[in-house]
């Protein structure tokens, strides 16, 4: 059955391979961009392709740009727009840090209270929001980017049991390492910074990338998550990260300071 999704970040990564997707699988689809070159690149994109998809400016920390966007009414709402900056816990500014918070979480949270509330009145719906394996694990130079999925995953844990009487569905995907570009320009991001005063915290983290992942496989999981009757609550992939999250979060159990 053909749903009516909005998708945020739909500019590039996981928001538009979905986006794209689930058009050419005749959904309807609503892509959200931040500014406007994206919305003109993509809209001439899908037209040039024969996609059918709407495309509207959605900056989600834009307050007018969510009020447009909460006044279409959907099926699904794919919570994915988001930013990654890196650094040390003890050396990025403040300023960097409630920036990953403002978009990741609050501005996110703004959008998925709007369209729960319209979602409770009919009594259906469902939303998906872009969680991480950075939301289930500790992740030493991008603890802010994972403090704001770990927020996320106690939003969405929330959410499931307090609208599941009401027909409404909450859901996480939580993408391991995959080649959109995302992770390289987030660890890059702390370049802009860390110069530009004295660091008490200076091993450097490791930069390696090269080990990253087809997107392909996230995008056709997410697509699956947006599509299913009864989706599971929590999408992990790769199957190698889903792994490492269970060690990882039942190593814990057994740390030491």
């Amino acid at each position: 059955m053909s749903k009516s999704v909005l998708v945020t970040g739909a500019a590039t990564g996981f928001g538009r391979g979905v986006a794209w997707a689930l058009a050419a699988q005749g959904h309807k689809v609503v892509a959200g961009c931040q500014i406007w070159p994206q919305v003109w690149e993509l809209r001439n994109a899908a037209m040039a392709t024969g996609l059918e998809m709407q495309v509207i400016k959605l900056d989600v920390l834009n307050e007018i740009d969510r009020s447009n966007a909460l006044a279409i009414e959907i099926d699904v709402l794919f919570n994915n727009a988001g930013i990654m900056e890196s650094g040390p816990i003890v050396e990025i500014p403040m300023s960097v840090f409630r920036s990953v918070f403002e978009t990741n979480v609050f501005a996110a949270l703004e959008l998925a209270q709007g369209f729960a509330r319209a979602m409770v009145q009919r009594g259906s719906g469902r939303i998906v929001w872009t969680s991480s394996v950075a939301g289930l694990v500790k992740v030493p130079f991008d603890g802010a980017y994972a403090a704001s999925k770990h927020a996320v995953e106690g939003i969405c844990s929330a959410m499931h049991d307090e609208l599941e009487p009401y027909g409404v569905e909450v859901v996480t995907v939580n993408p391991g390492a995959y080649r959109t570009g995302f992770n390289d320009t987030g660890m890059e991001s702390m370049d802009q910074w860390w110069h530009q005063g004295d660091r008490v915290v200076t091993h450097w983290p490791v930069r390696e990338l090269n080990r990253q992942h087809d997107p392909a496989e996230m995008i056709k999981a997410i697509v699956a998550v947006i599509e299913q009757d009864k989706p599971a609550y929590r999408t992990v992939r790769p199957a190698s990260a889903e792994e490492m999250v269970k060690k990882e979060q039942a190593d814990v159990w057994v740390r030491r300071a």
